[in-house]
């Protein structure tokens, strides 16, 4: 059972009975106060029970699988959906045929697919984490380009002493930058701009 609503004297009782009834902790679900309750008056007379709603909390990661599937069938794709969790990363590669579609040019349809998926479960506040979508190992080969990227403009950066600003960038792609040149001892970087045109500027130290 999703939701179910119970009463008692108190409201922490009519919750704690609610939990017990669904076999869960009080950080798993979302509890809504229906009735406070009231002691009564003289003998009790008029006294009230609490009622409380207790409704379980979205599974994040299936929030995210269930969106991708909505969208994908929209575009009239069907798709194999497999996710893994790694530090402030979600993680979720697509399978299936023409998934070329799905990357569009230079990746544009992917990262908007995962910049709305973002935004989609963002209201899932159990998912402290960024989703990163791939398909026919994109995000390999783009991460490879940006590191190649990263040491060209380190270089020129060094040699000119010169910043230099980068093209707008997801917050993963900008991840890839700053870890590539993070222990880099003659450049520095930074993140500027708003989403989604946010972006690194590789600065000498």
């Amino acid at each position: 059972m999703n939701i179910i609503e119970k009463t008692a004297e108190t409201v922490e009782l009519a919750i704690a009975d609610a939990l017990r009834a669904m076999g869960v902790t009080e950080d798993k679900v979302n509890v809504t106060v229906l009735e406070q309750g009231a002691k009564g008056g003289f003998l009790g007379l008029g006294k009230r029970a609490a009622r409380v709603r207790v409704e379980l909390k979205p599974d994040p990661v299936e929030a995210v699988k269930n969106f991708l599937r909505e969208v994908t069938l929209s575009m009239g794709l069907s798709v194999n959906i497999e996710t893994h969790q790694k530090d402030k990363y979600l993680y979720v590669n697509l399978t299936g045929e023409s998934m070329g579609i799905l990357i569009g040019k230079r990746g544009q349809t992917l990262d908007s697919l995962q910049y709305i998926t973002n935004l989609a479960v963002g209201r899932h506040g159990d998912l402290q984490m960024s989703v990163v979508i791939d398909t026919e190992n994109y995000r390999r080969r783009r991460r490879d380009t940006l590191e190649s990227l990263s040491r060209t403009i380190a270089r020129k950066v060094k040699d000119t002493r010169q910043s230099v600003k980068l093209e707008p960038m997801t917050r993963f792609e900008r991840h890839v930058i700053h870890t590539m040149l993070q222990n880099d001892r003659y450049v520095r970087t930074s993140s500027e701009g708003n989403e989604p045109y946010r972006y690194v500027t590789v600065s000498p130290k």
